[in-house]
């Protein structure tokens, strides 16, 4: 079996999402890649939180034409051609993302020539996997977050992710006073642990939005409220900051979603800087690069998740591993992916079950996605 075509199709998806009558429309940018055999094989990925443009020209003007005529069962040869190719002197961003899409797709090939879902392939830990629902977005009052946060309790949901931070430091020339944001989101997640009570789990998410003095003010203040781990909390996964932020709190640091190389995850765990590193399949250079991470983190004890949405992609990865846990069930990723993709599994009281189907398991609706990449992008808004 050879490799005869690698092809990238870029979206940029609206989305409608709300709870108890407020709603807000945004827009999410992913990128779906289908890599195609001469046996008439398809395999699919995709990677999103990056441009989905800068992505597709990466894909189809650079990359494609590496991978044709190679066996597309090699995925560590294939890789590591990428990465030479894409990341030659260590950079990540965009060559991480779009061989992260490209291995996806591979590994969906070679669970459909085996006829083995991917998760068993990896390992087949589990057929099963526990999710939390990021539900809490800064359009919410502290009332409208509150309610929301009740609606997915009874939805049969027992742990709930809510944003913090709300993108502050990029956003200090509107004026908007750090101080004044963690003020508010202390209050907002009073709110929300009043509202469900003691035994739902919380975990906040900062998506690298703050400095470290006002990420460990934030800390301070919310450690009451029993919060299972702070996400991203300083810019840039700054491993010095996170490791003295770590020292500092009670409450387990988690990051690494948007990171694209495994010597960061080493970085900061030798640094020990966070309690939970949180490789994403769809952007860490796919499952063959987020597998060793996976490694890397059990060898040093360390508790291995999953951050930054496409829960549907990472829960093979999280049942294939050993040492695999939670999945995030991003309520605007999902409703992004289910305009692309057929047959998602959904989760049953806070579990998704994994599919037996080989590959991946569900498979992008061609006619609807030709339909959605003629709409018009909408920049700026809606990154996971």
């Amino acid at each position: 079996m050879k490799i005869t075509r690698v092809h990238a199709t870029p979206l940029n998806l609206p989305v409608t999402v709300g709870s108890n009558g407020k709603t807000k429309s945004t827009c999410l940018s992913i990128c779906v890649v289908d890599v195609e055999t001469d046996t008439g094989l398809v395999g699919t990925g995709m990677t999103a939180i990056t441009e989905e443009e800068v992505i597709g020209s990466v894909i189809n003007d650079i990359a494609a034409h590496a991978l044709i005529g190679m066996d597309p069962l090699c995925h560590e040869k294939a890789w590591e051609k990428l990465y030479w190719l894409l990341t030659p002197r260590g950079q990540s961003g965009y060559g991480s993302h779009a061989i992260a899409a490209i291995d996806l797709a591979l590994w969906d090939l070679k669970g459909k020539a085996l006829s083995q879902p991917c998760w068993r392939l990896l390992g087949g830990a589990r057929n099963q996997v526990p999710v939390y629902a990021t539900f809490g977005f800064a359009f919410y009052d502290r009332d409208e977050l509150a309610q929301a946060a009740r609606e997915w309790v009874e939805r049969g949901f027992k742990r709930l992710k809510m944003t913090v931070g709300h993108h502050a430091l990029q956003r200090r020339d509107e004026p908007r006073p750090l101080d004044a944001v963690i003020a508010e989101d202390v209050h907002r997640i009073r709110a929300v642990r009043e509202a469900v009570g003691p035994d739902v789990q919380i975990y906040i998410d900062a998506n690298c939005s703050l400095d470290y003095f006002h990420a460990l003010k934030l800390a301070k203040h919310v450690e009451p409220y029993d919060i299972s781990f702070f996400e991203e909390p300083v810019s840039a996964n700054d491993i010095p900051n996170l490791a003295k932020l770590r020292a500092k709190t009670s409450i387990p640091l988690a990051a690494g979603q948007n990171e694209g190389l495994a010597s960061r995850f080493r970085d900061m765990l030798q640094a020990q800087a966070v309690d939970v590193v949180q490789p994403n399949a769809c952007i860490t250079g796919g499952f063959t690069q987020c597998a060793k991470i996976a490694g890397l983190a059990q060898a040093f004890n360390t508790r291995f998740a999953n951050g930054g949405a496409w829960p549907h992609h990472n829960m093979h990865l999280h049942g294939g591993l050993a040492n695999g846990s939670l999945v995030e069930y991003h309520f605007v990723a999902v409703e992004a992916c289910k305009q692309v993709f057929d047959d998602l599994p959904e989760p049953d009281k806070g579990i998704l079950t994994l599919p037996e189907k080989p590959g991946l398991g569900f498979a992008p609706n061609r006619e609807r996605m030709a339909e959605l990449a003629k709409l018009p992008g909408s920049r700026g808004v809606g990154k996971a």
